[in-house]
């Protein structure tokens, strides 16, 4: 009981001394004084930084591109199943085309989002592969930010064990300021959600060992459509 009492009056006095020492505001750290920005070119700088924290990508082309790796992808995954948002610009690049061509099932969220939770549960979570594209992308920190809404649920990129995001120039912002400006600037209509995505989930919390795909995909992939 003795070691239980001094145990707990350890981190009693260890908390109060915590609460001394207050994060201090620096006038300085302003966006122009701490902005970082993406370089000349938001596309390279992105996938860079992407790649660096163990995602993988690359810059594409034209929709063939995307089908060629999309492909690549279904057979080195063994993907069966797959759930994607409702958007623009996975229609553009006629992704489904390339998931019938393999018999992969696929169903679009918005579709799911309808059906009751004992139907639309089993199928989120028996997905190989979700598809989803962004609402904007950070080149700075290759961080994709994605709102969650209707038609494009944070499952999405979530349950499945890969993950498969499709982005165009215009989604890219240089650094995270222009991210929070953005947010700003459309604070009306933001969702109750929105994730950052910055490479395949990672833990260290188990002996201090870095664990990958523990809380999300595990295998996480970025295409540019230039």
């Amino acid at each position: 009981m003795s070691d239980r009492n001094s145990f707990l009056s350890k981190i009693k006095s260890e908390t109060a001394r915590g609460r001394a020492h207050r994060v201090a505001i620096n006038p300085a750290a302003t966006a122009e004084a701490a902005y970082v920005g993406g370089g000349d070119d938001l596309a390279a700088t992105l996938l860079a930084e992407w790649i660096a924290v163990g995602g993988m990508g690359k810059r594409v082309s034209s929709a063939a591109d995307v089908h060629a790796y999309l492909s690549k992808m279904i057979t080195q995954y063994h993907v069966k199943r797959a759930i994607r948002w409702k958007h623009d610009l996975l229609d553009l690049v006629a992704i489904d085309s390339v998931l019938a061509a393999a018999n992969v099932s696929v169903r679009s969220w918005d579709e799911l989002a309808r059906e009751p939770s004992d139907a639309r549960w089993p199928e989120a979570f028996a997905a190989d592969l979700g598809i989803t594209s962004v609402d904007w992308a950070v080149a700075e920190t290759g961080t994709l930010a994605l709102c969650s809404r209707h038609e494009q649920g944070r499952v999405v990129s979530l349950l499945p064990p890969v993950y498969l995001a499709i982005v165009e120039p215009s989604q890219i912002v240089p650094d995270l300021f222009d991210l929070f400006a953005k947010l700003e600037d459309h604070k009306q209509n933001l969702p109750s959600n929105i994730a950052l995505v910055t490479g395949p989930s990672k833990t260290g919390d188990i002996e201090l060992k870095l664990t990958t795909g523990v809380h999300g995909p595990g295998e996480v992939h970025l295409l540019i459509v230039e």
